[in-house]
């Protein structure tokens, strides 16, 4: 039953995605906002968002263990993210390579992809140079910086984030049904198409974590291994699945954009929360997923923005990276 409950949410976060694609792309066109802008900021936020919760609502719980559980999700997400995310996006591409007009060459806004992956190397590093437990007078004015920085981001990304997405390479909207269909779907149909699309990949991706908890509880796995594997597993499928389907379609600065915008906001607002509201005395296990985190960060670095291209090397190193953490985490548990 629950390897059915499993294969059930897999296809509501599949569902909600193709909604939730369709729909970003339509509001970025309608508002004039930069493709780059689009994945980054757009679609990035609005699929962070569940494992940010998590985050959240586990600092808000009275349980003593709940502190170890937010610090998981807080920096597992990221981690997850530059890792084996990427590792995906590359992946699907190679797949896709004879149906793509531009092969494994990159279709990108290099200006925001660079920009996405500085910030996240730059903040992210930082939030694991943090990793001893500073004092409140340390760790409330830089998570404050953190919350600062991402509001930063937004002014830069907005500012600077490439062409407007044309009509042409628009799909109708889905939620669009009228026989005579305008040449623009109204911006609130659009609206109401990807709150629709956000809840079924949110309930998705709930029902996903839910089972994945219950069956690591039947085996006896610990809260802070959940959360640092499982939990972000579950909650980052929005990204991956809408990344998939946007590099199948060549929409290479959607799809990497979307990852790239979500590191981005994971490691910013996550951690200034995180920074803010707890000790920050991170677990060997969490400063790994830091340093493994940036590593994937800098092999994206590297292939993407250097090279311009997705290099199997680099897709092999992000599955590589990852793998490395999950046989660690393993082998000490």
């Amino acid at each position: 039953m629950e390897v059915l409950l499993l294969l059930v949410s897999f296809a509501i976060v599949l569902t909600g995605a193709l909604i939730f694609t369709n729909a970003v792309e339509w509001i970025g066109h309608r508002l004039e906002v930069g493709v780059g802008a689009v994945g980054s900021i757009l679609a990035a936020v609005g699929t962070a968002m569940p494992e940010t919760l998590i985050a959240i609502v586990a600092l808000v719980d009275a349980n003593e263990r709940s502190e170890g559980v937010a610090i998981g999700a807080i920096v597992g997400a990221p981690f997850l993210l530059g890792t084996l995310a990427m590792g995906l996006v590359g992946l699907f591409a190679y797949l896709y390579r004879d149906k793509r007009d531009q092969g494994l060459e990159l279709n990108v806004h290099r200006p925001t992809l660079e920009r996405d992956l500085l910030f996240f190397l730059s903040l992210f590093a930082l939030g694991g140079m943090l990793a001893w437990g500073p004092p409140a007078e340390v760790r409330i004015p830089v998570g404050i910086a953190f919350l600062a920085a991402y509001v930063l981001y937004i002014r830069l990304t907005l500012k600077g984030g490439g062409d407007v997405q044309s009509e042409e390479s628009l799909n109708p909207l889905i939620f669009e049904r009228r026989p005579e269909r305008r040449e623009e779907p109204a911006l609130a149909l659009c609206v109401i198409q990807l709150l629709v699309g956000l809840g079924a990949m949110v309930g998705g991706a709930h029902l996903f974590v839910e089972e994945l908890l219950h069956i690591a509880e039947s085996i006896g796995v610990e809260p802070l291994i959940l959360a640092l594997i499982l939990a972000p597993l579950a909650t980052e499928l929005p990204e991956k699945v809408n990344s998939f389907f946007w590099v199948r379609e060549g929409k290479d600065a959607l799809a990497l954009g979307n990852i790239s915008g979500a590191m981005v906001f994971q490691s910013t607002i996550p951690v200034g929360i995180g920074l803010i509201f707890t000790e920050w005395d991170l677990s060997w296990t969490a400063i790994l997923s830091i340093a493994l985190g940036l590593a994937g960060g800098l092999l994206a670095y590297e292939s993407l923005h250097r090279a311009r291209r997705f290099k199997l090397p680099a897709v092999i190193g992000w599955f590589a990276l990852y793998g490395a953490f999950l046989a660690t985490v393993v082998a000490s548990a």
